[in-house]
């Protein structure tokens, strides 16, 4: 019994906790979306019936006081006895449908990651003396009760503290806004991801992780190693932009030159699009630059040439999640075999879908990098 894949729920209008039986038993399928930018989001179907004098008035599930929006949902799989938070989230839409045939009505429970909770409220606060990295912790630190552990802050190497006399910086907008507006200035990305223990969330501001130890090999066509059911791939020779244009440097008030020429992240591929694309490759034009020192404008210049890169090669499949033995997950890399030289080889995760029903769990992914050829002749397996 504690060996296969088990689905934990967590629910609860302030500290959640197990589902009761009947309300476990009423699940009908899960899903559960991540992906490497904005919010995850999840969907629980559950089947509902109106079969006894309780019910008389209305289905009893749609009475049922931790169904209520913004509700707390934790999901939790465990995999041969080792658990995995999928997803900490609230709960945001609720769609009932009912069914002409007994036992066909479904209440479908909708909702988002917690950092929608830093998106309900928008505000005009000055932060005097304070550069991008300060304002994001202290953000942060105000919704501390939904982390329950230490964000993760990379202080960009074009920083610029403001000093008082000179200016403010000013927010404008919710938290959640505030925080990918400051990410976009050097090419950052924020994110919150669940774990690694129920309840814990890991908030991240800092540039695109695109580093770390891959996840083990997806394997196509690979008798008993082969754990992807199905997968497609896509080149689109006209996503690779570069960015031209002119700034006028804050700091030294002298009008600059900006050019991006390739991608600066690390290759994934031995045949990458730029430059091999060169001079066929699209060139865009620099845009809000004003108030940017040189380096800022830089900056977010390369941030567009490096995701321009992510839809040149795009592959697109289902995972079997039993054979497969864990969670893939997104903001990550992996291997991939048994497709041939031009595709083999090491993928950037954009993101997961992950689809759970009784009997059944499979991962529906979608991976990228910048062009084709494998750089090494073999994956982690």
């Amino acid at each position: 019994m504690l060996l296969g894949t088990h689905l934990t729920m967590l629910i609860g209008p302030t500290v959640p906790i197990p589902a009761p039986q009947p309300l476990a038993e009423a699940i009908q399928s899960v899903e559960v979306t991540h992906r490497d930018q904005g919010r995850s989001g999840f969907q629980i179907t559950f089947q509902v019936g109106r079969s006894g004098p309780v019910d008389l008035l209305d289905y009893g599930l749609l009475q049922n006081p931790l169904l209520r929006p913004f509700s707390r949902v934790v999901l939790v799989v465990t995999f041969n006895v080792l658990p995995t938070v999928l997803m900490d989230g609230m709960i945001t839409n609720l769609q009932l449908s009912p069914g002409t045939e007994p036992g066909t009505s479904t209440l479908s429970v909708t909702g988002e990651d917690v950092s929608i909770m830093m998106d309900l409220e928008k505000k005009r606060v000055e932060h005097p003396a304070q550069d991008e990295t300060l304002i994001a912790l202290k953000i942060l630190a105000s919704h501390l009760q939904y982390f329950l552990s230490p964000p993760t802050v990379i202080p960009p190497l074009t920083i610029d503290p403001p000093i008082p006399i000179e200016r403010t910086p000013v927010q404008q907008g919710t938290d959640l806004e505030y925080l990918n507006e400051m990410a976009g200035r050097h090419g950052y990305v924020f994110y919150v991801e669940p774990g690694p223990l129920p309840l814990m969330n890991r908030a991240y501001w800092g540039p695109p992780p695109r580093l770390g130890v891959p996840q083990p090999a997806l394997s196509v066509n690979m008798g008993h190693e082969t754990n992807v059911g199905s997968i497609s791939f896509q080149y689109n020779a006209l996503a690779p932009t570069t960015v031209k244009g002119e700034v006028q440097d804050r700091l030294t008030n002298q009008t600059l030159p900006v050019q991006t020429f390739a991608s600066f992240r690390p290759p994934l591929a031995s045949q990458p699009a730029l430059p091999f694309n060169l001079p066929n490759v699209r060139t865009s034009l620099l845009e809000q630059s004003e108030g940017l020192n040189y380096m800022q404008a830089f900056a977010r210049a390369q941030a567009t040439t490096d995701a321009s890169m992510d839809s040149v090669v795009s592959a697109n499949g289902e995972l079997d999640a039993l054979r497969y033995g864990r969670l893939l997950q997104p903001r990550g890399l992996v291997g991939l075999r048994g497709v041939g030289y031009t595709n083999d080889g090491f993928y950037y995760v954009k993101s997961v879908t992950h689809a759970i029903q009784k009997g059944q769990y499979t991962q529906r992914f979608s991976l990228t990098r910048e062009g084709v050829g494998a750089l090494s002749p073999v994956v982690m397996p």
